[in-house]
């Protein structure tokens, strides 16, 4: 079984798409912020006078990835360190289609009547104090 996104050849097509559905949908601003520390992507938009930001760990992505495509030095001409680095960078890549995805689909049920706006993206709004 293959891992989702494995495959993914750009994330500015992502991204892309996702402003297209936030704008659609209402979004004020809407922002992207690679995070190489931590190896995450944060989204952030305003919509309603809200703000919001997601996280997306592409670490958690690329363990998932190891698990299931682990280092064989046998037949891989890399490095565990290499192939380690390679799934991190595909992770970066990832985050971004699971990102579009989600909301995609989040976007489409507040349309549809099936979830309130509040029930979605509650537990991502932040405080006026920014917490």
């Amino acid at each position: 079984m293959g891992v989702p996104y494995e495959n993914a050849s750009s994330g500015a097509a992502a991204r892309d798409e996702i402003l297209r559905l936030l704008r659609r949908f209402g979004a004020q601003s809407v922002g992207f912020m690679d995070e190489f520390d931590t190896h995450t992507l944060l989204l952030a938009f305003t919509i309603r006078g809200q703000q919001v930001q997601l996280r997306a760990s592409a670490a958690g992505w690329a363990a998932m990835y190891l698990r299931e495509h682990p280092y064989n030095p046998s037949r891989m001409r890399k490095t565990r360190a290499d192939h380690e680095a390679q799934a991190l960078q595909q992770g970066m890549i990832a985050v971004n289609s699971v990102l579009r995805d989600w909301v995609k689909g989040q976007v489409t049920a507040i349309e549809c009547g099936i979830l309130k706006f509040e029930h979605v993206f509650l537990p991502y709004m932040l405080t006026h104090d920014g917490k």
